[in-house]
């Protein structure tokens, strides 16, 4: 783990995209470039990583100690509740494998040559209903029928959109590690049980104040049950999930249906 860091430069590094011309490439190569040179490792804090050679199937970046991977998804400003990405149906085979990275993202702005906004998403917090399919282009589009795709960052719970720069300010290394470890504890292997933990908790976290009832939670029935429309005690699946964030830490139980928000 690194020791004594310093602050990270916020400064896009312009000699980094000498001789490009695109927009698109020039931003690329100066984030992929900063990311390289200034980025530790989210989850053991070593102090670099190190991006993959180009074409990389599944990730950009990795950390050569721990191991772990990582795919950057920039953009011109601060980050939003969409992102616009790439293919559909390869995002969506992405984030459903065995392999799946975890995902940084990252505003920039050109104009002052700076990182804006950077934030890790652990893998586990990516299910196929964060990602929105667009509407294929059209027949004399140079990629006729091609079919792109938006990632809802608003979707996903905030338990896991860990920033690492906010509104170009740094978030202190040992709180972004201790961020990433906890939310390690709500990792689930399988797709169907991740996504029933990630809608309960978005529940959870959509309801007001610290504390909150059994009552309160079945208020969201009708609303999960489209999203899983083949489970039939929704009720039981909302407990189950519930009892889950207890365990972890999330929430407590007050008894007499109560419960209380730990964070």
């Amino acid at each position: 783990m690194r020791k004594g860091r310093r602050d990270m430069n916020l400064s896009l590094n312009p000699s980094a995209a000498e001789g490009y011309h695109s927009q698109t490439q020039i931003a690329r190569v100066l984030t992929e470039s900063w990311v390289r040179d200034n980025l530790f490792c989210p989850r053991c804090g070593n102090r670099h990583i190190e991006k993959f050679p180009n074409n990389q199937p599944v990730a950009d970046f990795f950390c050569p100690n721990c191991g772990e991977q990582y795919e950057l998804k920039s953009r011109k400003g601060n980050l939003t509740s969409k992102i616009t990405d790439g293919a559909y149906h390869t995002m969506i085979e992405r984030i459903t494998s065995n392999e799946n990275p975890d995902f940084l993202f990252l505003g920039y702005d050109l104009s002052a040559m700076q990182v804006v906004d950077l934030m890790v998403i652990p893998k586990y917090f990516f299910v196929p209903e964060i990602i929105e399919k667009r509407k294929p282009l059209g027949p004399n589009a140079r990629r006729a029928g091609w079919v792109g795709c938006n990632i809802l960052l608003e979707q996903i719970p905030v338990q896991g959109r860990i920033p690492i720069v906010m509104n170009c300010v740094e978030t202190p290394l040992q709180a972004v590690l201790a961020q990433v470890q906890r939310s390690s504890s709500l990792k689930k292997g399988d797709m169907a049980s991740r996504s029933w933990l990630m809608d309960v908790l978005s529940c959870v976290n959509a309801l007001p104040g610290e504390y909150f009832t059994l009552a309160n939670m079945y208020a969201f029935e009708q609303t999960l049950a489209k999203k899983h429309q083949n489970n039939h005690t929704i009720k039981a699946k909302i407990r189950q999930q519930l009892q889950f964030l207890r365990d972890k830490g999330y929430i407590e139980f007050l008894g007499n249906g109560q419960y209380k928000k730990l964070g």
